[in-house]
């Protein structure tokens, strides 16, 4: 059996935690703010969750995206659950800009020009943590 690399700790920088989930950010070095949101349980499908459950994992990913547009302020937002390489139900908010090295192609394209990089400072990643929390935790109350 393959070992799934999203049912051990991860390596990431985790943004926010509870017993269902976590957010990680990728520190992509062509997309700065990249999350991704990380079900804890070992689940292939979203159709494999209960509807509840199903609700509680679009209100992380909604909320993630909302804090990413509010902190880094991109020129689109590309949400993406595929689960080909990794089936394991995970979810990615990755920010785009009209510069960056794929636009308007996926990320996962081939590249179309080269990027001018401007990675997160501490300072960013900090208030965008910020903003995860507040953001996620209101969306889980609600």
């Amino acid at each position: 059996m393959i070992k799934c690399p999203l049912c051990t700790p991860t390596p990431q920088d985790l943004l926010w935690q509870d017993d269902f989930c976590r957010v990680v950010l990728l520190h992509d070095a062509d997309y700065p703010a990249y999350c991704r949101i990380e079900l804890l349980a070992h689940v292939k499908e979203m159709t494999d969750l209960p509807p509840a459950e199903r609700a509680r994992t679009m209100k992380v990913v909604f909320a993630v995206e909302r804090a990413v547009r509010d902190v880094i302020q991109p020129d689109k937002i590309n949400l993406a659950s595929l689960g080909n390489k990794t089936p394991h139900m995970h979810w990615h908010v990755i920010p785009r800009f009209e510069h960056d090295k794929h636009f308007p192609n996926s990320h996962w394209g081939e590249a179309v020009r080269d990027s001018e990089v401007q990675p997160l400072s501490q300072t960013v990643r900090d208030q965008l943590q910020q903003l995860v929390v507040e953001r996620v935790e209101c969306a889980l109350n609600s």
